[in-house]
Formats: C-alpha cells, structure tokens, sequence
C-alpha cells in the first residue's frame, strides 16, 4: 500500500472515529440529562419515576417521536462504544494516549458502552426492558456474586473499587483534568467558564454517587445481603435520607444535570 494510501486510510478512519465519539458523547448526555431531571422531580416531589437509565429510556418512550429518539439514542451509545474500541487499539488522543494504562482504560470503557447501547437498542426493539432498573441489576448481580467461592470478598473488593473510582472521578474534576482533552482555543472565555461550571459541579456530582454505591456494595458484603446493594435509583434516593435531607439529593440531582449538559459541550469541543 502506498503513502498516500495509508494516509487516506488513517483520515478516514479519523473522521468515522470523531464521528463516533461525538454522537456517543451527546447520547450520554441526553441519558444523564434525563436521569438528573427525573432525580430532581424525586427531590421537590418525591415522584415514583426511576432515576436511572431505565427511568430515562421510559421517559422518552412517553414523548412523540419516541421511538425514533430511542434508536437514534442507542447507534449514539454504539459509536460510543466503537470510538472506545478505537482508542483501546489504535491509543487515544494526546501525547500519553498510547500507554496500556490508557488502552486498557479504554476497553473497559468499550465493553461498559457496549452493554448500555445493547439495553437501550433492546428497550427500543421492545425486547428485555432495556435490562430492568438499575436497582434490580444491583441485587441480581450481587447475589449471584456473594454465592461464589470467596463471594464476600469479591462483592467488597469491587464495592472499594467503585469507591475510588467515584473519588478519582469527583477529584480530577475538581481539578479541571478534563481541559487538555478540550480545544479550549476555539472556546470564548464566557463559553469556558460555562464548561468550566458543568464539568467540575457535574463531575463531582457523579463522582458523589458512583463513591455511594459503592459503599453500599461493600455493606452488602459486610452483612452477606444482596439487598443491601443498590442502583443508581436507590443510591440517589438515599442522598435524601443524609443529615442534609432534599437539599443533598437537589444538589446532586443539579450536578447530574450539569453533567449532561458537560457532554454536549465534550461533543462540540473534545479532541478526538
């Protein structure tokens, strides 16, 4: 193959990746746009509406059109998958993109994707329900964990697990990691302050309630308890019962949002 050929080959791979990644991106902030509005609904109304991935698919089911918007939701989540799956095998953007920490990231992320684009393209073709709500997932899993060989320790390793990955994704937030992987040159400083305000409260937000759930895994490994394990749905209704009562579940419910709002802006200005 010759120079020119290879160069071609890698543009064109360049753009369906980019295209990938952007529509992944934007599918991911429809579903946590929807999750945080249906959890602030929860905060002010206490509504019975499932704030989850679930409660999301349900909720644009609802509206006209709906269909449409499921499938165009569910080939977003694919290309998300798929630029994963690139980034895992070719390396990703940036100067340490090709170390295997970053690839294995990276695959992780892409078999991750490739489960929630299944469950929302089988909610859209009517089949499995998109998976059930988050909170059965939850109890299923665990309980089908702890009856392994050594079930205990493995339902607390992943629940410690999940706590630090909350911690890690609330900190680098925090510290506007997210901005070398930006075209922050294209950006107007107000349109910067914005993504600024949506990636560090949404961030931290999420971090909040991945580093809850996971503690409430390791407290069904403690009591040996399936049902102590929860879902996204549970463990934001459980903000609610903190010392800080609906004020605690509004914010986080607002950083949810912010976080949506945070992959629109990834969709328009991320480096892919």
């Amino acid at each position: 193959m010759t120079t020119l050929g290879v160069g071609r080959g890698r543009a064109a791979r360049s753009s369906v990746t980019e295209g990938a990644a952007r529509a992944g991106l934007t599918a991911r902030g429809v579903i946590y746009l929807l999750v945080g509005a249906l959890a602030l609904q929860i905060a002010f109304g206490g509504s019975s509406e499932q704030a989850d991935r679930q409660g999301a698919l349900e909720e644009i089911a609802e509206k006209p059109l709906g269909s449409v918007l499921l499938w165009a939701l569910g080939v977003g989540l694919v290309g998300m998958a798929l630029w994963r799956l690139s980034e895992a095998v070719f390396g990703a953007a940036g100067a340490d993109g090709r170390k295997w920490t970053k690839r294995l990231a990276s695959a992780a992320r892409f078999v991750f994707y490739s489960f929630v684009a299944y469950s929302v393209l089988a909610f859209a073709a009517g089949e499995g329900g998109g998976g059930g709500s988050s909170d059965e997932q939850s109890r299923d899993v665990t309980a089908r964990a702890l009856e392994l060989p050594g079930g205990q320790w493995i339902v607390g390793a992943a629940g410690v697990g999940v706590v630090v990955a909350g911690g890690w994704i609330g900190v680098r937030a925090a510290m506007r990691s997210y901005r070398k992987h930006l075209r922050l040159g294209e950006m107007s400083r107000r349109t910067r302050r914005l993504v600024d305000v949506s990636g560090v409260g949404g961030g931290v937000a999420r971090g909040l309630v991945f580093a809850a759930a996971g503690v409430f895994a390791v407290r069904a490994a403690i009591q040996y308890e399936p049902d102590e394990a929860k879902g996204l749905d549970d463990t934001i209704r459980s903000f609610a019962d903190a010392p800080a009562g609906p004020a605690l579940l509004a914010c986080v419910a607002a950083g949810l949002v912010l976080f949506g709002v945070f992959s629109f802006a990834m969709a328009r200005w991320r480096k892919v």
